[in-house]
């Protein structure tokens, strides 16, 4: 079969194989009338829980919503720091400033593009009541020394775990192969239709090991609500759709074969671009689920226009720093306080790497990289 042109994401060859089952849960849902919370929602709750390794999961109406509802939840806000990366998806500082808090960056380990564990300890001071690590692109972040310098200083960890579900990191410290979003106090995932376990429009969901912080952040997304019309706190409308949790329920059985199909895609590209591009460093330790497949180039923008004119999708997760953003002008921070991450912003590119990917996509993609580099 003749390829020529690649897209950096096809969710209709992911639809397929489970069209049917689709179509009837959904069915079940209307016919159901339960179009609020549920069965369906609490049996997403039970299987996010046992698939992510935590006691507790609640289901939410997006991954952005799960890191406000967490933040809500551990009484995070006005006058208070919490400790992040600027090199990540908008929603993990927005968040931070939408509760009254203060991001404070720390720059990134410029080989996992995931925070700096190094150089958090420096940033810390008597307002900070959290760190956030981010899991960019499906690795988790360095969760040992995190935890260490979280419970030296009594801050919660908030593991923005977005794009890494079933992401595992092996944490020396307890001798055991940890989960994505069961280390910290509280991990947040979401479920935008691009991830690797997508829903058909928003949804997320929080994990936790801790039942009175996982009662608490149920009532938060019911307008704090303990029971009808009685509400503890004052919370906010962050519920799930029932369709969307009936959905996720279809996908989640074929998550490991995403996972496992996204790696294998990625061995292909670290063995075909290894002497022209800059592959992804994952650690030892460290199963990624490659969320994006992320190359590094000093001649990333003329190598995108160079794909783009080959119709072979890719995309720069991030090119503006959050630092960099103009909302956040008010931090003072300014160009070069954070070298690594600016320098990752110019450099960095994703290729398509899902799952359904063909041996002549694959392989038209390569060509395509390998010509602009001849």
């Amino acid at each position: 079969m003749t390829v020529n042109n690649v897209p950096l994401l096809d969710l209709n060859a992911q639809y397929e194989p489970m069209k049917d089952d689709i179509i009837q849960t959904m069915t079940e849902v209307f016919n159901s009338k339960r179009f609020i919370n549920g069965p369906k929602v609490d049996e997403l709750e039970t299987k996010m829980a046992d698939y992510c390794g935590a006691k507790y999961a609640i289901a939410v109406s997006s991954g952005t919503d799960a890191l406000i509802v967490s933040l809500m939840a551990l009484e995070i806000g006005a006058g208070d720091e919490v400790i992040t990366t600027p090199f990540t998806f908008f929603a993990t500082a927005g968040c931070i400033a939408r509760v009254g808090a203060k991001p404070v960056f720390v720059d990134i380990d410029p080989e996992t593009f995931n925070i700096d564990s190094k150089q958090i300890e420096a940033k810390i001071t008597p307002k900070t009541k959290a760190i956030m690590p981010v899991h960019l692109f499906g690795q988790m972040a360095d969760m040992d020394p995190i935890l260490s310098i979280a419970q030296k200083h009594n801050l919660y960890v908030i593991e923005d775990a977005a794009q890494a579900i079933g992401s595992t990191y092996y944490s020396h410290n307890l001798k055991v192969e940890k989960k994505a979003g069961s280390m910290g106090t509280i991990g947040c995932f979401s479920f935008f239709p691009s991830k690797n376990l997508g829903a058909c429009g928003d949804a997320g969901a929080v994990t936790t090991n801790d039942e009175a912080l996982a009662k608490k952040i149920k009532a938060l997304r019911m307008h704090g609500e303990s029971q009808r019309y009685y509400h503890d706190y004052i919370g906010g409308n962050f519920r799930i759709d029932a369709l969307q949790a009936a959905l996720l329920l279809v996908k989640l059985p074929y998550l490991e074969a995403q996972h496992k199909g996204r790696i294998a895609n990625a061995k292909y590209y670290d063995i075909n671009l290894a002497n022209l591009v800059q592959t992804p460093k994952i650690h030892t330790g460290c199963k990624t689920i490659y969320n994006q497949y992320t190359i590094r180039t000093q001649k990333r923008d003329q190598l995108l226009k160079h794909l783009q004119d080959q119709k072979i999708g890719c995309a720069v997760y991030y090119p503006v720093c959050l630092h960099e953003q103009k909302c956040f002008a008010y931090l003072g921070y300014k160009p070069g306080d954070f070298p690594a991450s600016e320098k990752a912003a110019q450099e960095v590119l994703a290729l398509p790497v899902y799952a359904e990917l063909t041996n002549e996509q694959k392989a038209y993609v390569v060509a395509g990289i390998k010509s602009f580099f001849a």
